[in-house]
């Protein structure tokens, strides 16, 4: 037997779509949800004290959702700014179908779901949330976020929330000194808020 994993480019199990009632940027919302992604049936804990612990954008910009699953990071940045651009990121092909019609559902337009080659290379982005999947392990985790936070624009900054017993603090640290070595400019992390287990960590580059 097949078993899925969130990090499953394509779940072999049956989508089992559902629909799930979810406040999201400070209304309740009706979305679709399945399984074979992350969280399916509810409001992931981690994601939850990452959008109560952190304001979202408060003036339109580009904007980045790493690991977007059903997207309720990417549909509240795109309630909140409605002519923001907002990229909401998944490898889960089931996550990103079910993301475009909760967009859509909301009509939250310009939220695109998309695989990581689909995104220009060109494009910077004013602040990337992310749950990050720690579950794929140390090193695909760090390769995805050297991949990601590099690209943010010079002013930019990323939220991204991390379960403390799963390896928040050893991230922090790596992400300020491993990781900023290699970006141009460097890299400074700072803790931007630690509840109900987990710490959200709020990362910039050094000049800004």
């Amino acid at each position: 037997m097949t078993e899925d994993h969130y990090f499953s480019a394509e779940p072999a199990s049956a989508a089992e779509r559902r629909s799930l009632t979810v406040e999201l940027a400070g209304a309740v919302r009706e979305v679709d949800v399945a399984s074979g992604i992350f969280s399916p049936g509810r409001l992931d804990p981690g994601t939850a004290v990452l959008l109560r612990e952190v304001a979202l954008p408060d003036k339109p910009g580009t904007y980045l959702d790493l690991g977007c699953g059903w997207g309720p990071i990417a549909l509240s940045l795109g309630l909140a700014q409605p002519t923001a651009d907002v990229w909401a990121l998944d490898v889960n092909e089931r996550a990103l179908d079910l993301m475009r019609g909760n967009a859509a559902r909301l009509g939250t337009d310009r939220v695109r779901s998309v695989r990581a080659e689909e995104v220009p290379v060109e494009v910077r982005f004013d602040e990337i949330w992310s749950n990050p999947p720690i579950r794929v392990g140390k090193q695909v985790l760090h390769d995805l976020l050297r991949a990601w936070l590099p690209r943010l624009s010079p002013t930019g900054v990323a939220h991204l929330v991390v379960q403390k017993n799963l390896g928040s603090d050893s991230l922090q640290t790596w992400i300020g000194t491993e990781l900023s070595a290699e970006v141009e400019g460097g890299l400074r992390v700072e803790r931007e808020a630690n509840r109900k287990g987990f710490r959200v960590l709020r990362v910039m580059r050094t000049e800004a």
